[in-house]
Parts: structure tokens; C-alpha cells; sequence
């Protein structure tokens, strides 16, 4: 959808149903009409409802919305009615795929800043896939092993920003070299330590 203001209605349609209490915010007949013609509402006595489609498109517009309140709130420290602005606007820009994006380097939050839940996404699924599987924390990696950088855990921006300064991204392949006394590991041509409580946070899909 590239109409915002179809956007606002599906996401107070989904926010309507996991609250039970939250108004729709007034809409135009034109606005029906285009929801109703994307087959996103049904109208019932003159009231909106959403269809299967439309609580689908709600729950991905409220995804971004809350991912983006965590970026906003947590890494980049925006706060107060500015975050909320930002946050409602990028709710309306994000691409699609690019929150998953987000969503990986946060660690895949469950919820937002204001303790509201994060729905998933199919990153969500296949990071909790790739956990019974092969992703593990730097920290108990073996010497000598390599993999790709698979999310960061941790909601902290301090060490956010710190991660992301040595190159630690989503995707980045790292290898580490060495365990004791500190966690010393490679990214490009760069070497880097950091200690337990920072290896911690760095999930890696270890090669095998």
C-alpha cells in the first residue's frame, strides 16, 4: 500500500483487535472505497472491518511501526513526541524486507520501548529456526572457527553503536582467533577484543 491513509486504517483496524477498546480514527468515504476495493475491509452497518488481508496488512504496518520506535527510542536515542512522529513515519516508508533488517540488528525484539509485542516476521522465525540449529553466541565459538554475523543481542544503544563501529553487522563474515583472556576476533582486515559480556550479545551462523 502506498496510501497512508489506507495504512491508518488497516493499523487501527489490527491495534482495534489486539486491544478490543481502540477507536478508528475518522476516515473519508474515498478511503473506504479504495480499502474496500483492495479487498483490505468489509463494511458492516456503515463500520469498517477488516478482512483477512487487511489484519495481515494492520499487523505489518504496526511491526514497522514499534521496530521503528526501537530504533528510534533504543539506538538513536530520540525521545519523546519526535520518536512517535519519526516512528509514524517510517511506518509508512520502510520498504518491505528492510525492517526484517532492523529487526536482525536488534536481536529480534519482542517488544517496543513502550512494552507493546512486536509481531514477528520470517526473519523471527528463522532466527529462532537457526538457534536449535547452528547459531550460537561469539563467546562459544571455538579458536580457529569463522561464520557470518547473524543478529546482535542487545537493546543497549551504548554497545549498539560500539558493534556497529567495529564493523559488526547482520551478514559480515567474522572469524575468531582467540578465547582467553579476551575474545579476539577478525572482520575484513580488521582485528578486534572485546570481552564475555560483549561476545555475549554477538550471534554467530558458525560454518561447520
Amino acid at each position: 500500500m502506498n496510501d497512508p491513509s489506507i495504512d491508518e486504517l488497516v493499523e487501527d483496524l489490527y491495534l482495534k483487535q489486539e486491544h478490543h477498546v481502540r477507536p478508528v480514527r475518522p476516515v473519508t468515504e474515498a478511503t473506504l472505497r479504495a480499502a474496500c476495493d483492495a479487498g483490505l475491509i468489509v463494511l458492516t452497518g456503515g463500520h469498517p472491518a477488516a478482512t483477512e488481508s487487511g489484519l495481515e496488512a494492520g499487523k505489518c504496518i504496526v511491526r514497522r511501526h514499534r521496530l521503528a520506535e526501537c530504533l528510534l527510542k533504543d539506538v538513536l536515542q530520540v525521545t519523546g513526541e519526535e520518536a512517535e512522529e519519526d516512528a509514524c513515519t517510517f511506518e509508512h516508508i520502510l520498504r518491505s524486507g528492510l525492517e526484517d533488517k532492523i529487526c536482525t540488528l536488534l536481536g529480534h525484539p519482542l517488544t517496543c520501548p513502550d512494552g507493546h509485542p512486536i509481531p514477528r516476521g520470517n526473519c523471527c522465525l528463522k532466527a529462532a529456526n537457526d538457534k536449535v540449529q547452528e547459531v550460537g553466541a561469539l563467546c562459544d565459538g571455538r579458536a580457529g572457527q569463522s561464520g557470518v554475523v547473524a543478529y546482535l543481542s542487545t537493546r543497549d544503544n551504548r554497545e549498539i553503536q560500539k558493534l556497529m563501529a567495529m564493523g559488526i553487522l547482520p551478514g559480515s563474515d567474522i572469524r575468531l582467533t582467540r578465547l582467553f583472556p579476551s575474545y579476539i576476533f577478525t572482520i575484513g582486515q580488521s582485528q578486534f577484543t572485546v570481552d564475555r559480556a560483549l561476545a555475549e550479545k554477538i550471534f554467530v551462523h558458525w560454518q561447520t
